[in-house]
């Protein structure tokens, strides 16, 4: 190595020694998210599963979405009307989303035909909530989501300095580059299942990690800093930052319990934590006004799942679909005319670009192909964090814990310090952990000093 390319660039150990750290750090979290990820993944058709015996009731011969509701409310003791969910086909049960008072979503599944309660549950306890809790929160929430936003930092530590370690060198022919040497024995094949796995989804990888920095508490509420100071980059949001309550992604806007005004008799509108607007339909119109509301709703073709919300004099019919591309929200009249209509193409170009990474994200935007591939790259990174943890194993000596031993040459080079700079810029956290990395080994080098 020339003296200008080891000023340019980090030295092998170097790279080894932050590999070998971040991976021990991230790759248990790696393969939890794997898991969890694959499973949410088929949230669409685990919903479908788990909804079956509700969506394939006696046909509806009469539809009321006003005594829906108001056959919900009551099973819900002192509730307040939320949303109202479209029924997908004629055989499906209503579903009516309730705000009990201390700001908890249930969700009440009526007959349409008999008006009668099949079932109630709370959103924060349904199974594709729980799984996206757990994937994106350790049910710990906006605690739970700091740490897993440092894990997604690190990680794309330990894809960088993985990418610089499998570079070829003096390697001759694609064995153990392109694709991995299964027949041989020992360290090399775990080796290569770790390296040559890791190579080929690191830019899914990636993807991956950058499209779920939006819904992290602190990347995500950075991006919103810079929004409100820098100017508008941003629109309506349709994704979650931190942990956010089932009601207020439901409704659009927090949900709480100072604003709140009973329903009598299911006639009168529900207090809503709304903003400073009026929150009465005149002449007691709200329940009734339903009914024409969800007529003009079933008219529109909007992707399900349609949740319709009032808002201030009108009602919001909005889709909710995780193809978010798809999105469109409608404002419509009490009477049933379209005021505004809302499209994924009128956000700003910020939105667009999340809202495509979220599809993508959760394999919806091109349907089961892009489920197939989350998949395969998910399988990919659970079999590479087992390679590397079978690796680990078989390196480490009895009792030590098997870190590349540090080098007092070592150098990280011009590109490494410009790398870590921009990361540590780009991603909060990781700038943080960096700068207390750099403090505490400095702090050590004088101790050992004197």
């Amino acid at each position: 190595m020339t003296t200008h390319t080891a000023t340019l660039w980090p030295d092998r150990r170097t790279l080894w020694r932050w590999h070998f750290f971040a991976g021990l750090f991230c790759l248990p979290f790696v393969a939890f998210l794997s898991l969890t990820g694959a499973v949410y993944l088929f949230k669409p058709q685990i919903d479908d599963w788990i909804d079956w015996p509700y969506d394939h009731l006696p046909t509806v011969l009469s539809p009321s979405p006003r005594r829906d509701v108001q056959t919900a409310l009551p099973a819900v003791p002192q509730g307040s009307f939320l949303a109202y969910e479209l029924p997908r086909t004629p055989q499906s049960a209503a579903r009516v989303l309730v705000s009990r008072p201390d700001g908890e979503a249930v969700r009440v599944y009526v007959d349409r035909n008999t008006h009668t309660v099949l079932k109630t549950v709370l959103e924060e306890s349904r199974f594709e909530r729980l799984v996206f809790r757990l994937h994106g929160q350790l049910l710990l929430g906006n605690v739970g989501s700091v740490i897993m936003e440092m894990v997604a930092s690190w990680t794309i530590v330990l894809i960088v300095t993985g990418l610089l370690l499998w570079w070829p060198r003096h390697q001759r022919g694609l064995a153990g580059i392109v694709y991995p040497r299964l027949g041989t024995k020992g360290r090399t094949r775990w080796r290569d299942l770790h390296a040559v796995t890791g190579v080929w989804i690191s830019v899914f990888l990636v993807l991956f990690l950058v499209s779920g920095l939006p819904w992290s508490f602190v990347w995500g509420h950075a991006l919103q800093s810079v929004e409100n100071t820098v100017g508008r980059l941003t629109s309506v949001k349709d994704w979650e930052i931190g942990a956010v309550p089932a009601a207020t992604v439901i409704a659009g806007h927090p949900v709480g319990q100072s604003q709140k005004q009973p329903v009598k008799d299911g006639m009168d509108m529900p207090g809503m934590d709304m903003p400073a607007v009026s929150t009465s339909f005149p002449d007691g119109d709200f329940v009734s006004s339903l009914d024409t509301v969800v007529q003009t709703a079933s008219t529109l073709s909007l992707p399900a799942p349609v949740i319709i919300t009032p808002s201030g004099s009108m009602w919001t019919v909005r889709s909710d679909t995780q193809n978010r591309p798809l999105r469109e929200s409608v404002t419509v009249t009490p009477n049933g005319h379209v005021m505004t209509q809302a499209t994924f193409a009128g956000k700003g170009l910020v939105d667009r670009i999340i809202g495509y990474g979220v599809a993508v994200h959760e394999g919806q935007l091109f349907g089961g192909m892009n489920q197939a591939i989350n998949l395969v790259v998910a399988m990919g990174l659970l079999m590479m964090s087992s390679a590397a943890t079978v690796l680990w194993f078989k390196r480490k000596p009895a009792g030590s814990l098997g870190a590349p031993p540090a080098l007092r040459s070592q150098k990280y080079g011009v590109v490494g310090i410009a790398t870590l700079i921009i990361l540590g810029l780009l991603l909060p956290e990781l700038g943080a952990a960096l700068l207390v990395l750099a403090l505490a080994n400095r702090m050590f080098a004088k101790l050992r000093l004197t």
